[in-house]
C-alpha cells in the first residue's frame, strides 16, 4: 500500500489578521502550509483521483483574505475547506506562521497549528 502526499509550504500571503486592532489596519507577512496524506486510487495523471495542489493554494489564499483575531480560527478554517473538498483525506496538517511578530525582541515568526486524522481505517 502506498500513501501519498502532498504539501504546499510557506505560501506568502499579506493579511491583515491580529487580536489587537493596529495588527487588522497595518497587516504584516505570513506564511502558511498544508500537508495531506492519502491512499492513490487508480490513475496518478487524473486531478480527480488526487490532492490538487492549485486548489489547496486557492483555499488558503481565500481564507487569509478574510480578516481574524486568531491565527487559531484561520488555520482551523483552511482546514476545514481542505477535508471538505477532499474528503478521502487521511491527515492532514496546516500552520501559519506570523513573519515578525509585533513583541519585544528579536523574532523571526510565530506559529500555530492544527492536525486532522480521518477515523477511516486504510
Amino acid at each position: 500500500m502506498y500513501l501519498q502526499t502532498v504539501a504546499l509550504n510557506d505560501v506568502k500571503c499579506f493579511a491583515l489578521h491580529g487580536f489587537y486592532p493596529e495588527e487588522q489596519l497595518t497587516g504584516t507577512e505570513f506564511l502558511v502550509s498544508v500537508e495531506v496524506t492519502f491512499i492513490p486510487s487508480g490513475d496518478t495523471e487524473d486531478l480527480q483521483r488526487t490532492v490538487n495542489y492549485e486548489v489547496l493554494n486557492t483555499i488558503i489564499l481565500e481564507e487569509m483574505r478574510n480578516t481574524k483575531k486568531m491565527l487559531e480560527s484561520v488555520v482551523k478554517l483552511i482546514l476545514d475547506r481542505t477535508i471538505s473538498t477532499f474528503p478521502f483525506v487521511l491527515t492532514a496538517v496546516a500552520g501559519i506562521k506570523k513573519v515578525h511578530p509585533p513583541m519585544p525582541g528579536e523574532i523571526d515568526n510565530s506559529f500555530v497549528q492544527l492536525s486532522y486524522t480521518s477515523e477511516k481505517k486504510y
